[in-house]
C-alpha cells in the first residue's frame, strides 16, 4: 500500500466528515454493554466471574491482586525498575506543580471571598493490560490521583493466565491502594456500583477499548468519569524545514496502537508532503506491527495532506482538535499560538510523542474524537473538587444589600430578600 498525498482544499464532504466527526464506535455495542453493566450491578462478583470467563477465557481466583503487585516489583530486573521509578518521578513532579492553593481575599469592604480544594475520596483507574504490558497507563492514571490526595485509588486491569509483572510493578510504584484483576465493561460496572470484592468509587478514569468506553458511557450519572476516549490520534504540522523521516516516524508510531487510529500529517510544502508519504511506506515495512500500522494508514481519517498555506493547515488542525499535536516547523511557537484545541502538544524535532507517552512528565490520558475542543487531559484537577468560601461583615452585606433584595424581589423570592433585610435591620438596631 502506498500513502497518497491529498490536497486539503479538494477534500469533499465525506472526507471532511471522516476527519472531523470521529467517534469511539460504541453505539453498535451499547445494548450488550448495558446488559453486562446491569448484571454486575445486580449480581456482583458472580457476574464479574462469569463475564471474565466468557470474554477473557480466564477463571478468576482472587479478584483482588494488590499483593501480587508488590511481589512483582521486588522481582523486577534493576534496569526495568529504574525506568518505572524514573517515569513515575517525572510524572509526579509535573503533577505536583499543578496543585492549586486555597485562597481568600477582600473584594470590597467587608466582603471576603475565596476557594478551597479537596480531593475526591475514592477513584478507580482502568489500566489496559492482560497479557500485554502497559506500565505507562498505570503511572499516568494513578500518580495524579495520589498527588491530589485521593484516599483510595483502585486499579482494574484485565486478567490473564500470567499477568505481566512490569505492569503490576508499575501499579505498585504509582501508589495504588487496591488492584483488581478484572477488565472490560464488567470492570467499569464493578467500580461504579461495587461488588463483594470491589470497592465502589466516585469517579472512573483511564483509557480502554470500545467496551470500556461504552461502559463508562452507561454508568455516567451514577459515577463520574473523565471522558469517552476513542482510538489514538496524532496530527503533525510540518513546514519545508521539517525532516520528513521524523514526521513519518510520528505517524507510524501512533498507527502502531490500533488499526482504527487516526494519523495525519499536514504541510504547506509539496516536496515535504511527498517525502513524508514515501518515508511512511519505507518505515512501515520495517515495523513488527506492520499489519496494524497499515490498517491505521488506510483509515479514512488518516493521511498526508497538502495545504495551500500554513494558515490553511492551522485551520484544519484547530477543527480536527487532535489528541496529540506535533509541530515540526521553523517557528513552532507562532503556530502553537494559533491552535487552541489539542490534548497535548509536542514542539520541535526533538520532542517525539512517545516522550509524553512514557516519561517526560505530562499525562498521556487525553481527549480524542474532538474532545480537546472542550476539555483537557487527565490532571490533578481531575481528582479535586473546589468549594467557594465567603464571609461578609455587616458593612459588606449592607454594601450589596439593595442589589440582593432587588434581584430577589424581581424573581419573586421574597424570603430570600427578607433573609437579607432582617440582618441589615438587626445591624442598624445594634448601632
Amino acid at each position: 500500500m502506498t500513502v497518497d498525498v491529498r490536497e486539503l482544499a479538494d477534500l469533499g464532504p465525506a472526507d471532511r466528515t471522516a476527519f472531523f466527526d470521529r467517534d469511539a464506535g460504541i453505539d453498535a455495542i451499547s445494548d450488550d454493554v448495558r446488559e453486562i453493566v446491569d448484571r454486575v450491578h445486580e449480581e456482583g462478583d458472580v457476574a464479574v466471574r462469569e463475564f471474565t470467563s466468557e470474554f477473557d477465557d480466564v477463571e478468576l481466583g482472587n479478584i483482588e491482586i494488590t499483593d501480587a503487585c508488590e511481589r512483582a516489583y521486588d522481582d523486577l530486573e534493576d534496569d526495568v525498575r529504574e525506568a518505572i521509578e524514573t517515569a513515575a518521578d517525572n510524572v509526579r513532579e509535573f503533577h505536583e506543580a499543578q496543585l492549586p492553593e486555597d485562597w481568600r481575599r477582600e473584594f470590597g469592604p467587608g466582603r471576603e471571598l475565596g476557594r478551597r480544594f479537596r480531593p475526591i475520596e475514592r477513584v478507580g483507574v482502568y489500566v489496559p493490560g492482560g497479557s500485554a504490558a502497559y506500565p505507562s497507563s498505570a503511572i499516568m492514571g494513578v500518580v495524579p490521583a495520589v498527588v491530589a490526595g485521593v484516599d483510595h485509588v483502585a486499579v482494574v486491569t484485565p486478567p490473564a493466565d500470567e499477568l505481566n509483572p512490569v505492569m503490576l510493578a508499575a501499579i505498585h510504584v504509582a501508589g495504588a491502594d487496591a488492584v483488581y484483576s478484572v477488565g472490560g465493561a464488567q470492570a467499569i460496572a464493578g467500580l461504579a456500583y461495587g461488588t463483594e470484592s470491589i470497592t465502589r468509587v466516585q469517579k472512573i478514569v483511564g483509557p480502554g477499548n470500545k467496551w470500556v468506553t461504552a461502559a463508562k458511557a452507561a454508568v455516567r450519572g451514577d459515577v463520574e468519569i473523565d471522558f469517552l476516549a476513542g482510538p489514538s490520534e496524532v496530527v503533525v504540522v510540518a513546514d519545508e524545514t521539517a525532516d520528513s523521516d521524523l514526521v513519518a516516524a510520528e505517524l507510524v508510531a501512533q498507527a502502531e496502537h490500533d488499526p482504527n487510529a487516526s494519523v495525519v500529517a499536514v504541510t504547506d510544502d509539496a516536496d515535504t508532503a511527498d517525502a513524508v508519504a514515501a518515508a511512511v511506506d519505507e518505515q512501515t515495512e520495517a515495523r513488527e506491527r506492520e499489519d496494524v500500522i497499515r490498517g491505521a494508514l488506510d483509515n479514512d481519517a488518516s493521511g498526508v495532506l497538502l495545504a495551500r498555506s500554513m494558515s490553511e493547515a492551522i485551520l484544519f488542525t484547530e477543527e480536527y482538535a487532535p489528541e496529540h499535536l506535533s509541530i515540526i516547523a521553523d517557528d513552532e511557537e507562532s503556530i502553537l499560538e494559533r491552535i487552541d484545541s489539542a490534548g497535548s502538544v509536542f514542539l520541535g524535532p526533538n520532542t517525539p510523542v512517545a516522550a509524553g507517552d512514557y516519561a517526560s512528565g505530562t499525562n498521556h490520558v487525553l481527549p480524542t474524537n474532538g474532545g480537546a475542543r472542550v476539555t483537557g487531559g487527565l490532571s490533578v484537577e481531575t481528582f479535586l473538587r473546589s468549594t467557594t468560601v465567603q464571609r461578609l461583615s455587616a458593612t459588606g452585606l449592607a454594601d450589596i444589600g439593595d442589589t440582593i433584595t432587588a434581584l430577589a424581589d424581581a424573581e419573586g423570592l421574597e424570603a430570600h430578600a427578607e433573609s437579607v433585610r432582617r440582618r441589615i435591620e438587626d445591624s442598624e438596631n445594634d448601632v
